[in-house]
């Protein structure tokens, strides 16, 4: 009898602690959602004013009051038939076809490269490895100054071959699949290769559908960087032809023809934003698979 009151009474406690435990999870979790929710509220607030700049008329947006930083006195689309008068639909279509091929090259190049670390054996694989990550560790800013110079020697400075060549292959994106390929079990591979698949057969009908997530996840880091790359383009497109220019420069050089009106700059900026949130919405469920697969942290 006495060991039966005792065993109750110790369930009892072990419910409560449980109780107190769950409480005490449920306030953490609704703290974290909590702060979640604040700091993306604010981290959308920028695109939020630049926005409802973008509709305002040059006087209002001079004009910055808390009452009209996010919804104009008076509503006008004059800032965007200025930025369309403008060779804002050239710039979108150059930004627009070098990301394309940044992405198509990168998912070509880095994915064979990434494949060949991760599972080919042949001699001095892993000090070739090194080399390439001991490149991620050079500031791209050291790298500009050679690549002009290989460039103008290759006589394709002020074409669209300088703003793609030296871009289709990419030292994290090899690491990436790399790291990828190597999370997939090798059975896979070895039961496919036992059938009498080659080497080629098992990389184009095992290896690569399993590696979507990770492409997906390469092909927005080569959307972004191409998208958001200003210094390259403006370095190695200098010889003042602005059909060449992608959306950053265009953007740089229409600030200097209008210095004071923002919601032509802010129009721009949007139509320059907008196309990588999309992207990023599409295949951002991807990108979390990847990374949680290869085990980088973000």
């Amino acid at each position: 009898m006495e060991t039966t009151i005792t065993q109750q009474i110790s369930a009892g406690r072990e419910g409560e602690v449980k109780g107190n435990r769950s409480s005490g999870s449920k306030l953490v979790i609704g703290l974290a959602y909590t702060i979640l929710v604040l700091v993306g509220i604010l981290m959308f607030v920028p695109f939020v004013f630049s926005v409802a700049t973008s509709f305002k008329t040059p006087p209002d947006a001079a004009k910055l009051s808390f009452a009209t930083m996010f919804w104009p006195r008076t509503w006008t689309l004059d800032a965007y038939r200025t930025a369309l008068d403008s060779n804002i639909s050239r710039w979108f279509i150059n930004s627009a076809l070098i990301a394309f091929l940044w992405i198509v090259g990168r998912a070509f190049m880095d994915t064979l490269a990434g494949y060949a670390f991760a599972r080919m054996r042949f001699p001095g694989r892993d000090f070739m490895f090194l080399l390439i990550l001991g490149t991620m560790m050079v500031p791209g800013i050291v790298m500009i100054i050679p690549r002009f110079i290989l460039l103008k020697d290759l006589g394709i400075l002020n074409t669209y071959g300088a703003l793609t060549i030296p871009f289709l292959a990419d030292a994290f994106g090899i690491f990436l699949m790399k790291q990828f390929f190597e999370s997939i079990p090798i059975d896979l591979e070895d039961a496919a290769r036992m059938d009498g698949a080659t080497r080629f057969q098992i990389f184009r009908t095992i290896v690569l559908p399993n590696a979507i997530p990770a492409l997906s996840a390469l092909s927005i880091f080569s959307f972004q960087g191409s998208w958001n790359n200003f210094l390259e383009p403006l370095i190695f497109i200098s010889g003042g032809n602005t059909d060449l220019y992608t959306l950053p420069v265009g953007l740089a050089n229409f600030k200097s023809q209008y210095q004071t009106n923002w919601p032509v700059l802010m129009s721009i900026a949007v139509v320059t934003t907008v196309p990588i949130a999309l992207f990023f919405l599409v295949f951002q469920r991807y990108f979390i698979a990847s990374n949680v697969s290869s085990g980088i942290k973000g």
